[in-house]
């Protein structure tokens, strides 16, 4: 069975994006953790994203190692996530480029069979996407990397649960900037 993991950037209060969808509140990641994002994706099979997250990504990272200013680490993270099969979870897109697939029905139903399949580790990204699938159970690993704002409301990294989950703390580490990981295992 292949092993699923949920990572974002938070805000102490957390949330993954501010009132509006803001997600100005973090800033350009600091060396160090534009690194260990980099490591993260290298280390997945599949990237499995929401429609929001989705449209955010593959409005930048299609092209960012042609920017002028990109770093090494940026160019293979564009390299990188071109290369990475996506599935996109959306109601309302169309069609997805960039080695993505489209599922417009039952996100769980799919992630689960996901899951059953061969592969490497699936990265899950977008809160709403999340959300679900932690309600479902599937997620093994938590990836919390917390920044020291406060933004007062959004869209929260943890979705409302309908029982508790216990989970095991695997690591922390503190980047520059007072920014935190957290990573957690679920308890089986």
């Amino acid at each position: 069975m292949r092993k699923l993991v949920y990572g974002m950037n938070v805000t102490l209060d957390g949330y993954v994006a501010a009132a509006g969808d803001d997600i100005g509140w973090g800033g350009p990641p600091s060396d160090e953790l534009f690194q260990w994002w980099l490591d993260q994706e290298l280390a997945a099979g599949t990237s499995l994203y929401g429609r929001k997250l989705w449209e955010i990504m593959s409005s930048y990272w299609p092209t960012g190692d042609e920017q002028p200013d990109a770093t090494p680490a940026q160019i293979e993270f564009a390299r990188n996530w071109r290369d990475t099969p996506k599935v996109v979870f959306s109601s309302t897109l169309g069609e997805v480029g960039w080695n993505a697939r489209l599922v417009t029905g039952d996100a769980v139903a799919e992630i689960e069979r996901l899951k059953a399949g061969d592969g490497g580790p699936m990265k899950i990204g977008g809160a709403t996407l999340a959300g679900a699938v932690m309600r479902a159970g599937l997620i093994d690993e938590y990836l919390v990397v917390t920044h020291p704002h406060l933004v007062g409301g959004g869209t929260p990294f943890f979705a409302a649960l309908d029982s508790w989950v216990s989970l095991n703390l695997v690591e922390t580490r503190t980047f520059p900037g007072g920014v935190v990981l957290t990573r957690y295992e679920t308890r089986r």
